[in-house]
């Protein structure tokens, strides 16, 4: 290589910093969110994972290309085949079509790039994200007391929160481990893993993990208070229960307040047993008039995770973990970092680090914040509210079909139905089920998930997109139809 051939790197990064060098990569992002409006186009890409993989296979690039030039191979090697999230006939997983405004901040929050750790690495946005945190546990009903931490997502937040319960459960299990008398958690039956994954994580074992049965996909309350009973008649101690408000499956609900009667009821040496909500897909409702009686009750809890990158429809990632009692987080991680955190005992502690999973972690709670200052609680509330109702619009198409069949009242924006085709045996329905639910999504004109509920593969909808309205749910009826009649044909 000559001395001529290479390019001053600084004089790249220099060049890259303008609104114009800028534009050829924004524009990608602006002609998606406009293009996906019409509903006109293919949903996700047909191709395999080694069709996309042939076209990436090329060695590391070792010389710089125009940032223009690098924005027409992003459109054309990798933009074709994505899941566009945007696109009103999208109703997949819980990932949502996230709101614009909030979008652009993410290109902000990188240019920042202000780590959240410490309050003297991130000036501005570390009391901005105690302000945020006192929105939301407000929302909740708590006092001053209370506190919390942005997180990567519900599983973060889950885990954090269980790890202060474990904590209090065993004060002196940070030195000294769990000992041979761990405790155990106690949950639904349709929890999220989040739950079984931080009893693994912890070392307290999956087997720890006491799943109570469900009745309509929420937990049982009088079955929770029999097995509170036997566990305390076998001197077992309870370290959490947790309860879900909005499970991954249907969306349903467990009844709070049901849950904290039965922590009260069963309280031990500290008091009632620790009670975790994961509201991560379901915290919205409480901004909604018209669904916070779905989570009555959860003021009562001692933690509540929530993920506004799902029902707030912010882009990934976005997640809250809140706390009843703020230096609950304290106990959570018990280490000391004088490199980092160095404040007065009187002072106020405003740096983070010690109270969260992760060290170093973006400001993504400027995203939240813009999200309100943009729309505003009353609009993100319409919002929540128009995703539950498009989910009640297609149970009510579905209740009389004759062969797709509504499995739940929706109780938020999931929605699980069977299909029933004529002449099937129960047997061969479920590899029906995944032919039918493949063949619609490859035909690019909608894209659906499947699950599996109640010991059968079954359909499953998750409104995650504000534009996603009746309309489109008749066209999602009208094409699982189509492709349902050809897998029938074709099935022996």
């Amino acid at each position: 290589m000559n001395n001529e051939d290479v390019v001053d790197p600084l004089s790249l990064l220099e060049a890259d910093t303008s609104l114009e060098a800028a534009r050829p990569i924004l524009e990608l992002a602006a002609n998606y969110l406009t293009g996906t409006r019409s509903g006109e186009g293919p949903v996700s890409t047909w191709h395999s994972a080694e069709v996309i993989a042939d076209r990436l296979n090329e060695p590391m690039p070792r010389r710089s290309r125009p940032l223009a030039d690098v924005a027409r191979r992003l459109s054309t090697m990798l933009l074709d085949d994505v899941n566009r999230l945007a696109h009103p006939m999208y109703i997949g997983h819980q990932v949502s079509a996230p709101l614009p405004a909030a979008v652009w901040t993410d290109a902000l929050i990188s240019a920042l790039n202000q780590s959240m750790a410490v309050r003297e690495m991130s000036p501005s946005f570390t009391p901005l994200e105690h302000q945020v945190v006192e929105w939301m546990t407000d929302l909740i009903g708590w006092d001053s007391r209370a506190g919390g931490t942005m997180t990567s997502g519900g599983t973060e937040a889950t885990l954090t929160a269980l790890l202060a319960a474990r904590s209090r459960a065993v004060p002196n299990v940070w030195s000294h481990g769990l000992g041979d008398h761990a405790p155990v958690l106690v949950c639904g039956e349709h929890a999220h893993y989040a739950v079984s994954r931080a009893a693994g994580e912890m070392g307290l074992g999956v087997r720890r993990v006491v799943t109570i049965p469900g009745v309509d996909h929420c937990m049982s309350i009088p079955m929770l208070r029999e097995k509170l009973s036997s566990l305390r008649a076998s001197g077992t101690r309870v370290m959490a229960v947790v309860a879900t408000a909005g499970c991954t499956a249907t969306g349903s609900f467990d009844d709070l307040n049901g849950v904290a009667d039965a922590c009260d009821a069963f309280a031990d040496d500290h008091g009632p047993l620790w009670m975790h909500v994961d509201a991560a897909h379901g915290g919205a409702a409480m901004l909604s008039p018209t669904h916070a009686h779905r989570v009555a009750g959860i003021a009562r809890a001692r933690s509540v995770a929530w993920d506004p990158h799902k029902t707030l429809l912010l882009p990934l990632a976005a997640g809250l973990l809140l706390m009843r009692e703020e230096h609950d987080l304290e106990a959570a991680f018990a280490q000391k970092a004088p490199y980092l955190f160095n404040h007065n005992d009187d002072a106020r502690a405003w740096d983070i680090g010690p109270r969260s999973f992760q060290c170093s972690r973006r400001a993504d709670v400027l995203k939240l914040w813009v999200a309100f200052q943009r729309y505003g609680a009353d609009a993100l509330s319409s919002l929540y509210d128009k995703l539950c109702r498009t989910a009640q619009a297609l149970h009510g198409l579905l209740e009389a079909h004759p062969q797709f069949a509504p499995l739940h009242e929706p109780m938020s924006n999931i929605l699980c139905f069977a299909w029933n085709p004529p002449g099937v045996e129960l047997g061969d329905r479920d590899a029906l089920t995944n032919a039918l639910r493949e063949r619609y999504n490859r035909s690019g004109r909608g894209w659906i998930t499947a699950t599996t509920l109640d010991g059968r593969r079954v359909l499953r909808v998750t409104v995650m997109n504000a534009r996603t309205d009746v309309p489109h749910v008749e066209a999602l009826v009208a094409g699982l139809e189509a492709e349902a009649a050809y897998v029938l044909k074709h099935h022996r």
